[in-house]
């Protein structure tokens, strides 16, 4: 459009004085109160009440992570000190021990939940074995943990990646836990599945609603994920004999095993050694196998166990929980599928 030169010299100055208004009135707009309120919403504006969700089908979750700050856990840590610490600081100590940080943050935020909610089974039930503790940081009684500093330690260059990936994993997923009826559930979990989960009544001898056998769908990528443990015949014996001395294992050590039964996984169910039925977890801790999955072979001198897999199979497989994430499965997926029947829900 072209100028009016008349309109332009007879109110230059009307106009430059409105030009210099209205770009002033533009870089102070977002700081105006409209109706009373801010334009800019703070942060805490962002977290939604309890019960509601901050986006359509999802659960709701602080970023914050003020609900897990409310919380405090009493920690027994192998050094045998009792430290107390908000659930956050304990969860990202958690998922540091339990889970590679490389991992998908799915992954992670579904193994911030799992330790969640046992943290809160534990707090809920006394225990002899830490009576000055809600949990411990033995692994082989509940949950690893490892302080913040000794983790980034580890970690060296890519300390600032992976804490804070943690960070958000704990955030994100701040009070949730996995729920079943309504209570939260015994949310066991463990390194890599052969194939697929066991299930608890194969392990434990207890038949439990949602820890049932489901498709795991990692493999060959999981470092050690298959292994093996030589022993010859005389450690086989000593072994055997220590823990079960009702075993006959007097004859031909190629007679010693008998014909193992099976889950659809490939698993060990159950096995006569020495004339003694065992099942698959019994033989794995009495050689220290990585897992119950194995098959075993006598060549006139040492005995092979081929062992796939690492844990006691229960519950969530870590590696399989990684490889969901990798194929776009968000953390409630992973949970769900992992725990059957179960809810991602509040826990506080």
């Amino acid at each position: 459009m072209a100028w009016d030169s008349k309109i332009f010299t007879g109110g230059a100055r009307q106009a430059v004085s409105a030009a210099l208004l209205l770009t002033a009135a533009l870089f102070l707009l977002p700081a105006l109160v409209i109706r009373g309120d801010p334009v800019y919403q703070r942060a805490e504006d962002s977290i939604p009440p309890a019960g509601e969700s901050a986006s359509s089908g999802s659960q709701p979750a602080s970023p914050t992570g003020a609900r897990d700050r409310g919380r405090t856990v009493r920690l027994l840590t192998k050094e045998g000190n009792t430290l107390e610490l908000t659930m956050s600081d304990y969860l990202w100590g958690v998922v540091a021990a339990e889970m590679p940080a490389s991992f998908e943050e799915e992954a992670l935020k579904a193994q911030a939940c799992a330790a969640r909610t046992y943290t809160v089974i534990r707090q809920n039930s006394s225990s002899q074995k830490h009576p000055g503790a809600d949990i411990c940081g033995d692994s082989t009684c509940c949950q690893a943990y490892i302080a913040r500093s000794s983790a980034e330690a580890r970690w060296g260059l890519n300390s600032g990646e992976y804490g804070a990936k943690i960070d958000r994993a704990v955030a994100a997923t701040d009070g949730l836990g996995v729920l079943y009826a309504g209570q939260p559930i015994q949310a066991l979990f463990f390194s890599s599945a052969a194939g697929k989960t066991v299930d608890a009544a194969e392990v434990w001898g207890n038949s439990v609603a949602y820890l049932k056998s489901v498709d795991s769908p990692e493999g060959d990528e999981v470092p050690n994920y298959r292994t093996q443990v030589i022993l010859n015949a005389e450690e086989v014996k000593s072994l055997t004999l220590a823990s079960y001395p009702g075993a006959d294992l007097s004859g031909d050590p190629s007679t010693w095993f008998g014909q193992a039964s099976r889950n659809d996984g490939g698993g060990v169910i159950s096995i006569p050694l020495g004339g003694v039925t065992l099942t698959g977890g019994q033989v794995r801790s009495l050689f220290s196998l990585r897992s119950a999955c194995f098959t075993t072979a006598w060549d006139g001198t040492q005995f092979t166990f081929d062992v796939t897999g690492y844990g006691h199979g229960v519950g969530m497989s870590q590696y399989g929980a990684n490889a969901m994430a990798k194929s776009g499965s968000g953390f409630e997926d992973i949970l769900t599928w992992y725990y059957t029947g179960a809810e991602v829900g509040q826990l506080w």
